[in-house]
């Protein structure tokens, strides 16, 4: 039995030693339970992506600007920079992720650019259908108060000018659309974005060089044909020789269907360099009436 001097002490009961475990555990809203950004961001996209698998199909799930920046701002992030985000979602334009072959061996069917450009949406808009209708031998094609649309021109002194010796080169006459979004920030500025349809232009090339290629395979073809109807050739060296066209048709097709990747080149050039001149306001200029 026991002494009583290893018996524990009557009276309150002192409060249990918390275990090296739960320790660790803190309540919630402890100051030590604080999230980092990214944590936070992670726990806003599963809330949003749990929103969108419980809400009902007749809930509308349109958010306002003002709630994304107040949540944007609870989360810690810059009012400005929301402003900007929203301004850069409303002029992106859903581009189709290409993965077939035409994509691969000629390249893209979109070039695009953007920048943010000080000025009004109306003083932006006008400077670049400016530059597009007097630099870029555009025509108008569709008009929006935020977007606007050109196609090249097809008239006698728009093909006089981009065949004139010396002369500059119209790198969006292979654009089939060329296509303007724009987006006010709060701070006096604007996202423009550009888009140039240049997909007519790579079916083009797809369709020579895929003729290229069907004629140095049918002159091969020929050649091995003809070989056979004729007695007395070594069929062995007739078909090295007609392996000949068929290499040369096949190299010199995907050539040019790879020439393609140059024009998405010199058209994505030309849409940065026309965002360049509006943003350090060289294209008023460009199109004033002295000039």
């Amino acid at each position: 039995m026991p002494a009583d001097s290893d018996r524990p002490a009557s009276g309150p009961s002192a409060p249990p030693r918390a275990s090296s475990a739960g320790s660790a555990v803190r309540a919630p809203g402890a100051a030590g339970n604080a999230l980092d950004r990214a944590a936070v961001e992670r726990v806003l996209a599963r809330a949003a992506e749990l929103q969108a698998r419980t809400s009902d199909g007749d809930a509308r799930d349109d958010i306002s600007d003002e709630q994304i920046i107040a949540a944007g701002t609870e989360a810690g992030l810059s009012p400005a920079l929301i402003r900007q985000a929203l301004a850069e979602e409303r002029t992106r334009v859903a581009v189709p992720e290409e993965r077939g072959i035409a994509a691969q061996v000629a390249g893209a069917s979109v070039a695009s650019a953007s920048r943010t450009i000080r000025g009004t949406t109306a003083d932006v808009l006008a400077a670049l259908n400016q530059t597009m209708l007097r630099d870029e031998t555009l025509a108008i094609k569709r008009r929006w108060v935020d977007r606007m649309t050109w196609e090249p021109r097809r008239d006698f002194w728009a093909a006089f000018r981009r065949l004139a010796p010396g002369g500059r080169a119209f790198d969006l006459f292979y654009a089939h659309e060329v296509a303007a979004t724009l987006a006010p920030l709060d701070d006096g500025r604007v996202a423009v974005r550009l888009d140039a349809d240049v997909s007519r232009a790579r079916a083009q090339r797809l369709e020579q060089g895929g003729a290229v290629a069907i004629g140095g395979v049918t002159a091969g073809g020929g050649m091995v044909g003809a070989a056979l109807l004729i007695k007395g050739f070594m069929l062995g060296a007739v078909l090295g020789v007609a392996a000949i066209p068929v290499a040369a048709g096949l190299a010199a097709g995907f050539a040019i269907a790879r020439s393609h990747r140059q024009v998405v080149e010199r058209t994505q050039l030309a849409l940065e360099r026309i965002l360049d001149r509006l943003e350090h306001g060289e294209s008023r200029r460009l199109g004033s009436p002295g000039r």
